[in-house]
């Protein structure tokens, strides 16, 4: 199955400038679940397979873009595997948690959820987490509206879904009450210019148009944001939990 592979040209930078998500989530996850093996569907880099392995006897993540993989932490109970959400190769009735962190907008979601079905045990968890756009100052928030403006035309088809906090991906099971996560960073100015430059958007616009734009960016960030000064960035995390 061929996949849209926005990330494997810059997976160096996605892998160092990704946000990392909190404790709290992984400890969410695991009181709701049965332990076991964990499934970190669309890993990506890694962000979230790691910190699974804190509180998970096993973790295997999946991403259908070796780049990806490639540039992920090594970890004692986390295997890696190149494979798609819709085609793992994981056996039936093998997991009890199966999450998508920022990745569920991608899915084939019909093939998706039959896959699903077929590799959770009875009780499994399934947690479909995304973050949308940023939250810093006042001032700096307003800049970020520019440049978003700039990729606008640029996000791909499933950019809607982060959008509206996965609320229109139907669940195949009954849905699990999930609770209220903030994900946080304490960047410089020039970490948050390497963030936005992993968007798939970001991709695409310096691809097709070259760096004005997030020259430009960078000049407006410099006026109101001074060199190795660290300021706290905000994420509010949507999930949506079931149990099957």
């Amino acid at each position: 199955m061929t996949f849209a592979d926005h990330f494997s040209t810059v997976a160096a930078r996605y892998a160092a400038c990704r946000p990392h998500y909190p404790a709290a989530l992984v400890d969410a996850l695991a009181d709701r679940s049965p332990q076991g093996t964990a499934w970190d569907i669309g890993c990506g880099t890694g962000q979230l397979s790691v910190a699974l392995a804190d509180r998970f006897a096993r973790v295997i993540a999946t991403d259908p873009a070796q780049a990806l993989l490639d540039q992920a932490p090594s970890h004692p109970r986390v295997e890696y595997r190149c494979a798609s959400a819709e085609v793992s190769g994981l056996p039936d009735a093998s997991i009890e948690l199966a999450v998508a962190a920022q990745a569920a907008h991608w899915f084939d979601w019909p093939r998706f959820v039959a896959e699903l079905e077929r590799v959770a045990k009875p009780g499994a968890l399934l947690a479909l987490v995304s973050y949308g756009n940023l939250v810093v100052d006042e001032q700096v928030g307003s800049l970020m509206e520019l440049y978003r403006d700039a990729v606008g035309p640029y996000w791909p088809k499933g950019r809607e879904h982060v959008e509206d906090g996965y609320r229109n991906l139907a669940l195949p099971w009954p849905a699990v009450e999930a609770p209220a996560i903030e994900m946080t960073a304490s960047w410089a100015r020039d970490e948050l210019l390497g963030y936005v430059q992993t968007w798939s958007a970001t991709v695409k616009l310096l691809e097709r148009e070259g760096p004005a734009a997030v020259n430009a960016l960078h000049d407006q960030l410099a006026r109101c944001w001074p060199d190795g000064e660290r300021r706290t960035i905000r994420w509010p995390l949507a999930i949506r939990l079931a149990r099957r």
